[in-house]
């Protein structure tokens, strides 16, 4: 069955690199391509009516006026989604890549996400989406609700392409963290990576054993595997391995807790993908 890469696309900053990334991910696994662009409802559909707000006795000439405008609007948003998704395929066709398809939609995006992800191998999105330039500390709201519905390995873009040589994979024991070690061991993609297992905080002897497991079946798989043990939190530990060892790529788990956790506490996944300069490779 031939592979298949979804990668999201807008007019961000990071859309190119999503392409990039998207292509570099398509050339080592021998997988097609769908850029996908969504349009909210609003955008990409007539804007609220706004003729209960005109006094009694207006003209029917400006009722008529607002909905040629509302129509004219929505026609450009969706001659521009086309534009992005053209532009995107151009910079795929220029990695090499021709097996691509685009597709333009008017909805929710995670719905759109989940519904394209079902015949998908993995997902592509950048960090961030249109007020990337405006909001450097903010982490958008549409990252975690697609990773959070999606069954597949959601690959998260940073703003520049970088090809990966080496691989972090953030290790807890967990299911999700097993997962990723399956996922790498078996795909592809990462043939020739050099691959860094980092479990970070407590870490008793079970858990080590389950790392050194892992890595086991890495090397039997002929990645390059080595661990490390650090006794720090995982954000720290994982940024500071990113930094020592150059590292190109992180893989985790996301996501593991319940939403209250992570209110009071927060999310090492949201944590990682706001401050990380590399792409992150989410699993659940």
């Amino acid at each position: 069955m031939t592979k298949k890469i979804v990668a999201l696309v807008d007019g961000s900053a990071y859309s190119h690199s999503v392409c990039e990334n998207a292509a570099w991910i398509a050339t080592r696994m021998g997988a097609s391509v769908e850029l996908l662009h969504v349009l909210g409802r609003r955008e990409g559909s007539e804007a609220a009516d706004l003729s209960g707000s005109i006094a009694l006795g207006a003209r029917t000439a400006l009722l008529e006026e607002l909905t040629r405008l509302d129509e004219q609007r929505a026609k450009l948003q969706q001659q521009r989604g086309r534009a992005i998704l053209d532009d995107a395929k151009a910079v795929l066709a220029e990695a090499g890549v021709s097996d691509v398809k685009t597709r333009l939609r008017i909805g929710d995006i995670v719905e759109a996400a989940a519904e394209a992800e079902a015949e998908a191998d993995m997902l592509v999105i950048g960090k961030r989406g249109e007020a990337a330039d405006f909001a450097k500390l903010h982490l958008g709201s549409n990252i975690e609700r697609i990773v959070r519905a999606s069954h597949k390995p959601v690959f998260v873009a940073a703003r520049s392409f970088r090809e990966p040589k080496r691989l972090l994979i953030a290790f807890d024991g967990g299911a999700s963290s097993q997962k990723a070690v399956a996922h790498i061991a078996e795909n592809p993609l990462y043939a020739g990576l050099e691959c860094h297992l980092l479990m970070a905080g407590d870490s008793s002897p079970a858990s080590r054993a389950k790392m050194d497991e892992a890595c086991a079946r890495l090397q039997a798989a002929g990645r390059e595997a080595k661990t490390f043990v650090a006794d720090a939190s995982p954000e720290s530990a994982i940024a500071e391995h990113v930094e020592a060892l150059n590292i190109d790529l992180v893989a985790m788990g996301a996501y593991g807790h319940s939403h209250i956790r992570n209110l009071i506490i927060g999310s090492t996944t949201t944590e990682m993908i706001r401050s990380c300069k590399v792409p992150v490779m989410l699993f659940r």
